[in-house]
């Protein structure tokens, strides 16, 4: 998959880079991570600059989270339950994630959506709990952006720092994502843990 995306940045631009992003927020399989660092490795030996890469990144991730908030209106958590039990897997979703991303949105909010967009996963996710609880729109976007342009900043900038090295950075954000989800396991654990506590 990692040859046939950079294939098509290579051959389509910033529009490439935006139609992947916006597909990436929408189908996680295909990996940000992949997109921004090679977006900022092409910024070295091409015409693409570092800010037309963040900018095209960022509407197309805004746009996709969009999409993903739109669904959360249309549908309720157990259709999405429902969904995500039948079809999950061909989209790297799991029942914990949805319950998790919910769990954080319902417990922190707005804030939510500006942390969670520096996940890998949640970043897409937390977008169908906002739209189910309809936040309002505007402070959606706004933290939606803000979070996403910190992401892709950081991204972009490491990749056209290593360069041609570009790809290994994608093994150390598949650390960093296993490390995020061990510490957000161990996390709901503990307030589950706290909850039934308190509760007895």
């Amino acid at each position: 998959m990692e040859n046939w995306i950079t294939q098509f940045m290579e051959q389509f631009g910033y529009f490439g880079i935006f139609l992947l992003i916006a597909i990436e927020n929408v189908f996680p399989p295909i990996p940000s991570e992949v997109i921004l660092t090679f977006g900022g490795f092409m910024t070295t030996h091409s015409d693409l600059t570092m800010t037309g890469v963040v900018i095209a990144s960022t509407i197309g991730s805004v746009g996709g989270a969009i999409v993903l908030y739109g669904i959360g209106v249309l549908v309720d958590y157990k259709r999405m339950a429902t969904f995500i039990d039948r079809w999950g897997h061909i989209f790297r979703l799991s029942q914990y994630d949805l319950a998790r991303a919910n769990h954080w949105f319902q417990k922190y909010g707005v804030w939510t959506v500006f942390f969670c967009r520096l996940v890998p996963l949640l970043r897409s996710l937390i977008s169908i709990p906002a739209g189910m609880s309809h936040m309002n729109v505007g402070v959606f976007l706004l933290f939606t952006t803000l979070g996403t342009v910190i992401w892709n900043i950081f991204l972009v900038w490491i990749g056209a720092a290593v360069g041609e090295s570009w790809d290994t950075v994608v093994g150390y954000m598949d650390v960093y994502s296993r490390v995020v989800y061990i510490v957000l396991a161990v996390l709901v654990i503990v307030l589950i843990w706290l909850w039934l506590r308190r509760k007895r």
